[in-house]
């Protein structure tokens, strides 16, 4: 299965669009600013049925991409944006509106309230891995906010990209919503533009290339980044529950998915029993016999990164790893099967790297202190999995870890849930979003205090100081 990878322009060119989609969107910046939450709800159904109605041809792109099933392009691309969507055209008003600030003894005679604007032209740099979602998702909010945005999707997909730059000129003009596809250059000719806000999705490597070039412009950023997301199964866990949900999990999209399980910790006692069940829920989900066949089974994005992940598992078998499951693979399919590691240990590259690709390390563990204690010597990450029927473990492992989000006795469904954050945390993201807090991703929440004209208790303070106005200073000390 070969890939057409999108080329970008002669860069004089390039420079000379950027400036003029750039300058054309910082003008029609203001009038969006002013639109009703009616409008932008109006657009947001446009998009819907436009998204409903381009749903085969979505199908048939990522699956050029990298051979993903339409099941699977419905449920990992297109029905979480419809979601996200939906819930927004349901709860925008709301968002909108002024929120009303408690009074403090020492403003009384003042209101206050928190006002959301756009925060003006945005920047939106998706990933490969889920092409369509992660641009598409991002965007709804930048819509639902106001603002203006430039879209600059993966090149590693070139046919989700391109269909994604028809289907928005069909609804937007490129003042309002504009799609730049190519590779680096692209993006680097795009940073040096003084946007208001960018968002972007994918390793933090790039993430800090992306804070940096913001920096220069004191722009805010959405960093929604990766690392390495642990799953714990300790000994009360249901482990046919758990190794089901965890496969599932992990294999979704071949394992290129920022939230899946990057590791298994399970506790010493039930681990041959866990990787039982395990190898039974791979057989389930993809076959009996070679995974390779099933028609579910996703494929590495390219060979860049197909040689990545082979690299890992090569390195780890060469310092002591053990194969109990899979370990196969195909060069020119682009195929790794779904395998299972045991014997891992710090020296291998499989434990330092996120693998984001189909290796599942298992490492035992004797108590959730070690299990913790091993977690918190890595960045933290993304995601955090918890298998256990005992609360008090559950609560355990939140308060001695910190994770972007977590999930307990499931994997990735938390995702699902529109009124929850999604984001992580330092190393592996920085801001939040997902319905109100995608929409406030892209709002600048403004802060706005109303005082009565004339008198008011604020000028019994105004200078000179006298010794009648430090006694009502050290009254109103009193009371702060």
């Amino acid at each position: 299965m070969t890939q057409t990878i999108i080329a970008s322009p002669d860069i004089s060119s390039l420079e000379k669009e950027v400036d003029q989609i750039f300058e054309a969107q910082k003008k029609y910046s203001q009038d969006l600013k002013n639109t009703s939450a009616q409008e932008r709800i109006t657009k947001l159904r446009i998009l819907k049925k436009t998204i409903l109605s381009y749903r085969e041809d979505i199908h048939q792109a990522v699956y050029a991409d990298f051979k993903k099933s339409s099941a699977e392009a419905d449920l990992g691309e297109i029905f979480g944006v419809l979601t996200s969507i939906s819930h927004t055209i349901k709860h925008l008003r709301r968002w909108m509106r002024p929120k009303r600030i408690p009074t403090p003894l020492n403003m009384l005679g003042t209101s206050s309230q928190v006002y959301f604007e756009p925060k003006g032209l945005s920047l939106i740099i998706s990933p490969w891995n889920y092409p369509f979602q992660l641009a598409i998702d991002p965007l709804v909010y930048a819509i639902a906010a106001g603002c203006t945005t430039i879209l600059k999707p993966s090149e590693l997909t070139p046919n989700t990209s391109a269909l994604m730059k028809k289907m928005l000129l069909e609804i937007f003009p490129e003042n309002e919503v504009a799609v730049f596809e190519g590779d680096a250059q692209v993006a680097q000719a795009l940073l040096k533009r003084p946007f208001d806000h960018i968002f972007f999705t994918g390793s933090p490597q790039l993430g800090k290339i992306i804070m940096e070039a913001a920096s220069k412009h004191l722009t805010s950023v959405t960093l929604e980044l990766g690392g390495k997301s642990p799953a714990i199964v300790d000994e009360s866990a249901n482990l046919k529950d758990a190794a089901q949900k965890i496969i599932w999990g992990k294999y979704m999209n071949c394992g290129q998915t920022c939230i899946a399980p990057d590791y298994v910790m399970v506790q010493e006692s039930v681990k041959d029993d866990l990787v039982m069940e395990m190898k039974t829920a791979l057989r389930q989900l993809y076959g009996e016999n070679n995974p390779q066949n099933s028609p579910d089974y996703t494929r590495i994005v390219n060979q860049r990164h197909f040689k990545r992940i082979k690299n890992l598992l090569d390195d780890a078998l060469a310092k002591g790893a053990e194969i109990l499951e899979g370990g196969q693979s195909d060069e020119e399919d682009r195929y790794i099967a779904p395998t299972l590691l045991t014997g891992v240990n710090h020296d291998m590259a499989i434990t330092e790297e996120e693998i984001f690709g189909p290796l599942l390390p298992i490492i035992p563990f004797k108590s959730l202190q070690e299990a913790t204690t091993y977690i918190n010597t890595k960045p933290k990450p993304l995601a955090l999995y918890t298998f256990s029927r005992k609360k008090n473990n559950q609560e355990y492992i939140i308060r001695n870890t910190s994770a972007g989000g977590t999930a307990i006795n499931e994997t990735l469904a938390h995702i699902s849930n529109p009124d929850l954050p999604f984001g992580g945390v330092n190393h592996s993201g920085i801001g939040k979003t997902h319905g109100y807090y995608g929409f406030v991703a892209f709002s600048n929440e403004r802060a706005v205090l109303r005082q009565r004209i004339g008198w008011t208790t604020l000028k019994m303070l105004y200078p000179p100081y006298t010794d009648k106005k430090k006694k009502t200073i050290d009254t109103f000390s009193k009371f702060i």
